[in-house]
């Protein structure tokens, strides 16, 4: 393991203290660290993987300097596109380095959605014309500067891949954690609660569906009426639009969480454009991508709701207690319409996980989901 500090040290002497991209968990000590130390670096929190590349790119325009772009590996799909028809050194030709935490390693117990990337990628990578090292916490000062000077002579990207546990600890303590009264788990609890029964749960990636998971689990409900997507981060608001706008007669909620919203926010204009009028969208915003420890989102300094309205939305409200969320999913009549939820950035350490594959949740889903209405 290497330490945060002796990290910095060596981005420091190769003049990498440029980093902008969307949080992982094999790099959350790193990432912790830079949000302790931000005199020490320009940091961007970009809105999914393929525009931390054009933030990167756009500093390197600007600076004629190299910034590194970090993301699990799962995020390489959004960064495909940006990667080949921007960076590539046959298109601007535009050096950077790649920060990548290797989820789902071969040989290493991981969750489903990480198992193909985990195999796949470093072939992906070769594929796509992308050389890469394997940081060795011994090695890592030659293999960072080496990858730098490799980047400026390709003038292309450059990947240095993480695996778990490369980082010593660094802890933070997210200062939002107590600016709201509800837990994220208790807002859930209290909507799955307030919702009809007749209603059909899409909960997005991460913490948002193990809470919801559990909280059925307890209360020995069925859970096949709940989608869970426990991978293609951002996307579970374009599933569950299509679901209402394929089954009208149903009741279709989303369980949202805002670095989810924002990594894919235009998929809002598409929802405001072909406006179910059975489709309720409930956003958790707790200011952070808890899922991956913690990092900031820019959703304190955005306004979700005007957005929701600019896009369309009959209705969006603001909740921040128990009592506003019974209310608003009671006067819920008619959709598209979204209840922004304020809550801390906090969960369980024990919480767990769904049971059933998901390839089991789909087929339940899918079964009920052709049921007639049953009120």
């Amino acid at each position: 393991m290497i330490s945060c500090e002796k990290m910095y040290e060596i981005l420091r002497e190769n003049d990498l203290l440029y980093f902008t991209g969307v949080p992982d968990t094999i790099l959350k000590e790193w990432l912790n660290y830079v949000n302790l130390n931000e005199d020490k670096f320009i940091h961007r929190i970009a809105a999914n993987e393929g525009a931390a590349i054009a933030h990167a790119a756009g500093y390197y325009l600007s600076t004629d300097k190299i910034g590194i772009v970090y993301m699990q590996n799962s995020g390489l799909g959004n960064a495909v596109n940006p990667l080949i028809s921007l960076a590539d050194s046959e298109v601007f030709a535009i050096p950077m380095l790649l920060l990548i935490g290797w989820r789902g390693e071969p040989g290493k117990k991981s969750e489903p959605q990480h198992e193909k990337m985990g195999k796949v990628m470093l072939p992906f990578l070769e594929s796509i014309g992308l050389t890469y090292k394997i940081l060795d916490d011994q090695d890592a000062g030659r293999q960072i500067s080496e990858a730098k000077k490799e980047a400026q002579e390709k003038l292309a990207p450059v990947a240095l891949i993480v695996k778990g546990n490369f980082f010593e600890k660094c802890l933070i303590k997210n200062s939002k954690e107590s600016n709201f009264q509800l837990t994220r788990e208790e807002a859930i609890q209290t909507a799955a609660d307030a919702i009809s029964k007749d209603c059909f749960v899409v909960a997005t990636t991460g913490k948002i569906s193990r809470e919801l998971f559990e909280y059925r689990q307890a209360k020995k409900q069925l859970c096949n009426r709940d989608f869970y997507v426990v991978g293609s981060m951002g996307h579970a608001s374009a599933i569950a639009m299509e679901i209402a706008c394929q089954k009208p007669e149903k009741k279709i909620c989303l369980f949202d969480g805002d670095g989810a919203l924002i990594m894919h926010a235009g998929t809002l204009a598409t929802i405001g454009s072909y406006a179910p009028k059975n489709f309720l969208h409930i956003l958790f915003d707790n200011q952070s991508y808890e899922s991956t420890g913690g990092q900031l989102t820019v959703s304190d300094k955005i306004d979700i709701k005007g957005i929701a309205l600019a896009c369309k939305y009959l209705d969006a409200v603001i909740c921040y207690t128990k009592e506003d969320i019974l209310k608003s999913i009671e006067s819920f009549k008619e959709g598209p319409a979204i209840i922004i939820v304020k809550v801390k950035s906090f969960s369980r350490k024990e919480l767990g996980r769904p049971v059933n594959s998901p390839c089991e949740n789909k087929k339940s889903f899918m079964e009920i989901l052709k049921k007639i209405n049953f009120r």
